[in-house]
């Protein structure tokens, strides 16, 4: 990490200029809009999510704080996190906020045409003082793949300054044309870049409610850790991509669905409206598979990481094992955790 984080610049003032904001993105690799979101829609979508965090929260306190028990923390890839995570991925505000109108007329305008968005919506929410668990450098397109040309829209659910964790990115890294080499790590993902193969030219901010960042696929970033006491960054991370692109078939399916095989009856069951269930459907978008080579390579990295010792590994190789016991990657990480 950088010794001195640069600004984001933003982009407001090109807003009405779609070929100045198409320019910027090509340029630069994102653009950072202020309050490009309603900020009332988002403090009530806050509530209703901290609401079904209250396991993770000190109890009596305001939910809306998101004020952490420590002795809870957890993070993706452990059970403990996705029983509580698919409880917030259920209400339907989180969903519908992808498609309100002022995103989809900005991307419009930044994909020039019409837009497609993911199904498969992510939320983000990371404890305080648990920085090794830090989403690590890496480009969007190994886990979420499709087509380059997919954009990342992460925005925090309430304020979120530079102690508590937002994105970082290194402006132009998009240029490289190609997906880089990733490697074991822990963090979100459990994939990243090699700092050495990287220009040390971070930039972030502190992000207020309705900041939006804007990415495409192959740009490099990273969460910055959550340095805060007790609070716990809870953000939004959905794509977009242009109506008619490919998509990968997992981007049609319920995120983190593959600990408990979250379907979409399951999350649409509590829900007041149908417009949004099953949307895509009507939609075409070629398909394709997933491509597992990647995170395939690795585990098998983080399996030879434990043989020499690595601490790291050894938790990913344990999670493995806590996540299907009777899976071919938890019996290869039986094998090296025993002569361990």
């Amino acid at each position: 990490m950088a010794k001195k984080i640069k600004e984001l610049r933003e982009s407001n003032e090109a807003l009405d200029d779609p070929e100045e904001l198409r320019r910027r993105m090509k340029d630069e690799g994102y653009l950072f809009i202020r309050k490009l979101q309603d900020r009332d829609k988002l403090w009530d979508l806050r509530r209703q999510m901290l609401e079904r965090m209250t396991p993770w929260l000190v109890e009596g306190t305001d939910p809306i704080d998101g004020i952490a028990d420590i002795s809870k923390q957890c993070t993706e890839g452990d059970f403990e996190y996705t029983d509580v995570y698919h409880e917030v991925y259920k209400l339907e505000a989180f969903h519908r906020i992808a498609h309100e109108p002022e995103m989809f007329d900005f991307l419009e305008k930044v994909i020039d045409g019409p837009v497609f968005s993911h199904p498969h919506k992510v939320a983000r929410l990371w404890f305080p003082k648990y920085t090794t668990h830090t989403t690590p450098i890496h480009q969007d397109f190994v886990h979420f793949q499709g087509n380059f040309e997919t954009y990342t829209c992460w925005a925090p659910v309430g304020d979120c300054p530079v102690e508590l964790g937002g994105l970082a990115l290194i402006p132009g890294s998009h240029k490289i044309d190609k997906v880089m080499d990733h490697h074991f790590s822990l963090g979100a993902g459990s994939l990243c870049i090699h700092t050495d193969e990287l220009e040390d030219n971070w930039h972030s901010t502190d992000y207020e409610m309705g900041d939006t960042l804007i990415f495409p696929a192959l740009t490099v970033h990273q969460a910055l850790p959550n340095l805060t006491e007790d609070r716990l960054r809870v953000s939004l991370d959905n794509r977009y991509q242009k109506l008619g692109g490919i998509v990968s078939e997992h981007m049609l399916e319920p995120h983190l669905n593959g600990f408990n095989n979250l379907v979409w009856e399951d999350v649409y069951a509590d829900w007041e409206t149908d417009d949004l269930k099953y949307y895509w459907k009507e939609m075409d978008n070629p398909e394709i598979p997933r491509d597992a080579s990647l995170s395939e390579k690795g585990f098998a990295e983080a399996l030879e990481l434990a043989k020499r010792g690595n601490e790291h590994a050894r938790i990913h190789l344990n999670r493995a094992i806590r996540r299907d016991p009777d899976s071919a990657q938890a019996k290869a990480a039986k094998e090296v955790l025993a002569v361990v």
